[in-house]
């Protein structure tokens, strides 16, 4: 198992794009990305995860060739020496990520595209699946939920039924943090974390790496939220989260291993 239950999974993000809102372009070429990949690795990233596309609010879409030229180098670059997961939304892209050496595809969009599905079974690969209503370039324009603690989970178990449909045999939800919500919708989201993987009875990976939530709460820039980062998985980890995504890897390593030890002594406590 890549997301195994006995440890909290540490996944380092690793953007090859020009446009992406904390690291845009500063990983554009497949050797530098790469060498920053192996860095993550030596700071105890799990898992690194590629990504071609930028999934922040209002970003264009990106065809699958290009796509594919930015992330294939990079995952063929790395995928001997760890665990690759592919960040897309795309069958084809998932497709030749997997064929070269991706283990894991994380798809925002929460399998919106069945051959994405398809293409992660056939491989046996595991599938994170996100939480995102619409498309990243307008899903910030119209937010509205009535319960979203209820919804997005609803929505997730209706995510895993078809990716167990298809055949894929490892899934991991994410609510998507920042993906067509308002701050007070991630915090409550963030605040409910137990409650979610509880109900959805699979590994749950919980990804708030410097986004504008925070900002919103501490004030702070986008370089400057590592911070709030740590602080917000903190607490996710404590309430029962399996995995974190984050930019900066040696602080969420040493995050990760207070919560669990605070999350171990209050399973054990008389």
């Amino acid at each position: 198992m890549i997301f195994p239950r006995d440890r909290v999974t540490v996944v380092g993000i690793l953007n090859v794009t020009p446009d992406s809102f904390s690291d845009g372009g500063r990983y554009a070429d497949a050797a530098h990305a790469a060498e920053r990949g192996r860095e993550m690795v030596a700071e105890g990233a799990h898992v690194v995860d590629v990504g071609g596309e930028s999934t922040r609010p209002g970003a264009r879409a990106v065809p699958a060739d290009e796509e594919l030229a930015r992330v294939i180098p990079v995952i063929a670059r790395l995928a001997g020496e760890t665990t690759v997961s592919l960040d897309t939304r795309k069958g084809e892209v998932a497709r030749a990520g997997l064929e070269a050496g991706a283990r894991v595809v994380n798809d925002v969009s929460g399998g919106s595209d069945p051959a994405l599905l398809e293409a992660a079974a056939e491989a046996g690969a595991a599938v994170i699946l996100g939480h995102l209503r619409g498309e990243p370039a307008t899903m910030q324009e119209e937010i509205v939920f009535r319960d979203v603690v209820d919804e997005v989970g609803a929505e997730l178990e209706g995510s895993i039924e078809r990716a167990r449909r298809a055949g894929v045999k490892e899934i991991v939800a994410d609510p998507g943090i920042g993906f067509g919500k308002d701050a007070a919708q991630n915090v409550a989201l963030l605040g409910h974390v137990g409650e979610l993987r509880a109900r959805l009875g699979v590994p749950l990976l919980v990804g708030t790496s410097r986004k504008s939530f925070l900002g919103r709460l501490t004030g702070d820039a986008v370089g400057e939220r590592d911070t709030a980062t740590h602080a917000a998985d903190a607490i996710a980890v404590f309430a029962g989260a399996d995995a974190v995504r984050v930019h900066d890897v040696a602080g969420a390593v040493r995050t990760v291993v207070v919560a669990e030890a605070l999350r171990g002594a209050r399973g054990s406590a008389p």
